[in-house]
């Protein structure tokens, strides 16, 4: 491999693989809320949220962390004036205390908040606005959860940062990731570069999965599943990873490394390896290499389609998965790239509506589409190019799909906005 595409992928790898305490979306809200009270100087009387209709729809429904079961804009908002530690970005409301949750609930009570859905166009874009007195200050986050674009003061810049669009400006250019370059590298990366940071995701998201195992969350999807199908490996692998969204859309306070801005992509992409590994009793070397693969999968997947969209994420870490287990398998590039074309027929097309309980259950049969993708080839099966939207070779079903999510399902996306925003 190339040392500047080796490189380029180091660099991916750290851009995504970032902590983050519960949903990154509300996240994202509490950090600009944080930097405005931060620019202001003050606790504002009066703060005006404008987001765009994805960040509406992956608020309304999740659980703030640490605020008790407090959901939606306006909390998160308030959460991040209140308690919100601005220099922690995705770790922003990690170590709220009780007395923090008593001065949100009344700062909620005593304060005017005014929601807007931004008009723009960007997918992703998170204005908020605070005044005290005759001062005021604006933060513009956009294009993804921490690339803060302006800080104001009184009309003052006192940050500027660069104008996204829908891109993902400032990080490493994405289009260096292919099927074929990812085995590779996944074959040969120094330990060395990677282990930190994986390991980081390994410890943290398995954490956060036992605890949705152990105690009750939301619709309780895992423990659903380990109940009803038994505890082999294929349902094991499905479980943990539900599970670990149980927990984390229903309030726990405990943070999970994501991937592609997504906490539920960070832990579909790792967890299902990490039971397949020690099922298989592969090598702590192994592991690290097999989830890195995973993980870069999962990126190249969401790399045309975009940080929020309408097609549900999941799917994608899924797909990542199951070419993850493959490698465990000892799968090269057929296998992998059959597993992910595979997975990819099995599921494309299921809808994000926003955040919520049921974030657990798309994830299990992302999972279960990842598998079936695998195990199907391990079997001699395939589908194949010219089947529906696919087409001879992965990178030109991958971009299929990606056209799919981003320009198909545009009107679906705007469709499901309208639908939510009638219950605001």
């Amino acid at each position: 491999m190339r040392r500047e595409i080796y490189e380029s992928y180091i660099r991916i790898l750290k851009e995504e693989l970032l902590t983050a305490m519960g949903c990154t979306e509300p996240i994202a809200v509490a950090y600009a809320a944080a930097l405005a009270r931060k620019a202001l100087g003050s606790i504002p009387e009066r703060v005006e949220i404008s987001v765009s209709g994805n960040i509406l729809k992956n608020v309304k429904s999740v659980i703030v962390p640490n605020t008790h079961g407090m959901k939606g804009i306006k909390a998160a908002t308030a959460a991040g004036i209140i308690a919100g530690r601005a220099d922690c970005k995705l770790q922003v409301l990690a170590e709220l205390t009780d007395e923090d949750i008593k001065a949100i609930t009344e700062y909620l009570k005593t304060s005017e908040f005014t929601v807007n859905q931004a008009q723009n166009g960007c997918v992703f874009d998170i204005c908020v606005r605070a005044y005290n007195g005759n001062d005021s200050a604006f933060v513009r986050i956009e294009g993804h959860h921490t690339n803060v674009v302006t800080v104001e003061r009184n009309g003052e810049k006192l940050a500027d940062g660069k104008i996204t669009g829908n891109g993902d400006c400032g990080l490493t250019d994405r289009s260096v990731l292919n099927v074929k370059d990812i085995i590779e590298f996944a074959d040969g990366v120094q330990l060395a570069d990677i282990e930190e940071i994986i390991s980081r995701q390994i410890e943290l998201n398995s954490t956060i999965a036992e605890e949705g195992l152990k105690n009750d969350y939301g619709a309780r999807v895992g423990k659903v599943l380990l109940k009803a199908f038994g505890d082999s490996v294929h349902n094991r692998a499905k479980a943990t990873a539900a599970a670990g969204s149980d927990a984390r859309m229903n309030g726990c306070n405990l943070p999970v490394v994501i991937v592609s801005g997504s906490g539920n992509q960070g832990m579909t992409a790792s967890l299902p390896v990490i039971v397949y590994a020690k099922h298989l009793n592969a090598s702590r070397e192994m592991l690290l290499r097999a989830v890195a693969l995973s993980d870069l999968i999962t990126i190249h997947l969401k790399t045309g389609i975009g940080r929020l969209s309408a097609y549900c994420g999941a799917v994608s870490a899924g797909a990542g998965a199951g070419a993850g287990i493959s490698y465990l398998y000892g799968g090269k590039y057929n296998e992998i790239a059959h597993t992910v074309v595979n997975a990819l027929a099995i599921d494309s097309g299921v809808i994000c509506d926003g955040a919520k309980s049921s974030c657990a259950a798309k994830i299990a049969a992302a999972v279960d589409a990842g598998l079936t993708g695998m195990e199907m080839y391990r079997n001699d099966s395939q589908f194949y190019g010219g089947d529906g939207i696919l087409e001879q070779g992965v990178e030109n079903t991958i971009e299929n799909v990606c056209d799919l999510a981003r320009i198909g399902m545009r009107e679906t996306d705007e469709e499901i906005i309208r639908i939510m925003i009638k219950s605001f």
